[in-house]
């Protein structure tokens, strides 16, 4: 068996992934020539390589692109590298209901940090988190299977916490403002347990400034009964004669404007 009769097999049981140690027990070649092989097809956009010693079946649909879309193979690739990880952040968002701003990137989660994969024109990118495993996320479906995406309120809590990945706090109140029909107040309230106090005191104050008062307002009273120290609305940056916020315990020191 040849290396193009290898992978129209996986393709026609619907499988576009595979790994280079799979193709040389199924062809039963050198590794050498399995590799060269594989780079051939490469060459002609058949197969991509987002990682060393994994491959991606590219269908004619998507040799444009170079690579199948990040949602049809990341969830292959966490379980090749065996990974806990989770859609997150601004690709979540709109998994979720956002059309705000589509993401440039397709952010994903994970317990330490990684290098970006870059594969022909599609990018992901990999957010630090150590608890990973902790985030309630639900299943979305997607042409190759099933993806695994942090909940709405597990989400905002992610934008809130990282909003030099999620296009600054001014984007995250308009994110905000979008998903706000679509949040659980109780269970954003439950997900304070998975997150630092300074997280929950930012989310609360840009869902206030997102006008989404019946979700802040929770939020509110426990931050009230726990925080005892301001801390900075924007994480890294000067605290130097800013405004204090009471209701928050934050240090403003950064406008906040949503783009209507």
């Amino acid at each position: 068996m040849d290396i193009r009769t290898y992978i129209d097999q996986l393709a026609a049981k619907g499988r576009y992934h595979f790994t280079t140690a799979e193709a040389i027990t199924a062809l039963g070649s050198s590794p050498v020539a399995v590799r060269a092989a594989i780079r051939r097809l490469q060459g002609k956009v058949r197969v991509a390589t987002p990682l060393r010693g994994f491959h991606l079946i590219v269908p004619p649909e998507y040799r444009a692109i170079g690579c199948l879309p990040a949602d049809q193979f990341v969830p292959e690739l966490m379980e090749n590298l065996g990974l806990a990880y989770y859609v997150g952040l601004l690709s979540a968002a709109s998994l979720h209901g956002s059309a705000h701003q589509a993401p440039m990137v397709f952010q994903t989660v994970v317990k330490l940090n990684r290098p970006k994969i870059r594969c022909g024109r599609v990018q992901v990118e990999f957010v630090a988190r150590r608890n990973v495993n902790e985030i309630p996320t639900v299943q979305k479906n997607t042409l190759r299977g099933n993806l695994r995406v942090s909940t709405p309120e597990a989400t905002l809590f992610d934008l809130a916490g990282y909003p030099s990945h999620a296009g600054g706090l001014s984007n995250v109140v308009m994110i905000l403002s979008e998903l706000e029909e679509n949040i659980d107040a109780a269970k954003l309230l439950a997900e304070t347990e998975h997150s630092p106090l300074p997280w929950t005191q930012r989310l609360g104050y840009l869902l206030e400034r997102a006008g989404a008062s019946r979700l802040a307002a929770p939020l509110a009273e426990h931050v009230a009964s726990r925080a005892k120290e301001y801390v900075p609305l924007r994480p890294r940056k000067s605290i130097a004669r800013v405004k204090r916020d009471p209701r928050w315990k934050l240090l403003i020191n950064e406008d906040v404007e949503a783009e209507l």
